[in-house]
């Protein structure tokens, strides 16, 4: 579901992404969404840290993504 998406990453954003993401419109904000998911499924590196710390892993991924978007 793609709001759920939404939600789980604006939770995993810090503060300052967080209000970058909030302000994109909702398509865009599932885009995002869908490029985190992405992120998170198919990195090696992150698997090893979700085992350790999922947060810091959906952490890391949603900065790796606003990274990507503010290039």
């Amino acid at each position: 579901m793609p709001d759920d998406s939404v939600r789980r990453l604006l939770a995993a954003l810090d503060t300052d992404q967080r209000e970058a993401f909030s302000a994109k419109p909702p398509a865009e904000q599932e885009r995002l969404a869908a490029a985190w998911e992405q992120e998170l499924a198919t990195d090696d590196e992150l698997d090893t840290l979700d085992e350790l710390s999922p947060p810091a892993a959906e952490a890391e991924a949603a900065r790796r993504v606003m990274d990507r978007e503010a290039d």
